[in-house]
């Protein structure tokens, strides 16, 4: 009775989730838990080798998936992805807009090729994926976005400056797609999650500054990729999460709620 009280809540037998960047470790723990939960998973992303890794491990698992390329700073691409998804899979129930790109420096240093490509991969692919999926859901009636963002969008982050930038800016455009989609039964919605060991974590996060932020995080540690899916899940159900849009949900141990 549990099982399939749960099951009814959270399941996603049928229905099909395109995980743009699943081939990162975070995404890919967002693809590996939505194929769980009955979702065939279409992971996106420009690498094939990583992405035929990721959908050998979902295989492995009893679940399905496959690969298909995209590079999120052209939007033509994008637009394939979802020309390849309708063709293969004749539909698209959900997606998560999870590439993204860092770059760190001072703000006096910052370069505006490493602004540029950071806000082109963070925030402008998130428009594109939210429009070009987003418009295709509305003809169907029903569908569900998750924007991946950041607690970096709500609580200053020094040498971040781009990306903190861009993932604020994610926020205010999840709120305003919300708005706009939800008549045509669309939900659109923001993940923020707090430190991870994703790749662009790795890259900007010596001792020091490690040590600085667990002192801001109650829980005192990272992340563990899996730990995110909980939240996925219900932001992306139809059932869970049928009366949640335009909301932005936190997964950081506590760290946004850290002043003094």
């Amino acid at each position: 009775m549990t099982q399939s009280f749960v099951e009814q809540l959270f399941g996603l037998s049928g229905q099909v989730a395109v995980v743009i960047g699943g081939t990162g470790v975070l995404g890919g723990a967002l693809a590996e838990g939505l194929a769980k939960a009955g979702a065939k998973v279409v992971i996106a992303g420009r690498d094939p080798e990583k992405g035929a890794e990721r959908v050998d491990a979902i295989k492995s698992a009893g679940g399905r998936a496959n690969f298909a390329p995209v590079d999120v700073t052209q939007r033509d691409s994008i637009v394939a992805l979802l020309d390849h998804v309708l063709t293969t899979d004749g539909q698209v129930d959900m997606l998560i807009n999870g590439a993204g790109v860092n770059s760190a420096s001072s703000y006096l240093e910052a370069k505006d090729d490493d602004w540029d490509r950071v806000i082109q991969s963070n925030l402008k692919a998130v428009h594109w994926g939210c429009q070009i999926f987003g418009g295709q859901m509305a003809l169907a009636g029903c569908g569900s976005i998750l924007n991946i963002a950041s607690v970096t969008a709500h609580l200053p982050l020094s040498r971040v400056f781009a990306y903190s930038a861009a993932k604020a800016a994610v926020v205010n455009l999840t709120q305003n797609v919300a708005r706009e989609l939800a008549p045509s039964g669309v939900r659109v919605n923001a993940l923020s999650p707090g430190f991870f060991p994703a790749e662009q974590n790795r890259k900007i996060l010596d001792a020091a500054r490690t040590e600085t932020i667990m002192k801001q995080t109650p829980m005192a540690r990272f992340g563990e990729p899996r730990e995110l899916v909980g939240a996925t899940l219900l932001l992306l159900s139809r059932n869970a999460g049928s009366f949640i849009t335009g909301a932005t949900y936190y997964v950081d141990g506590g760290f946004t709620a850290m002043r003094l």
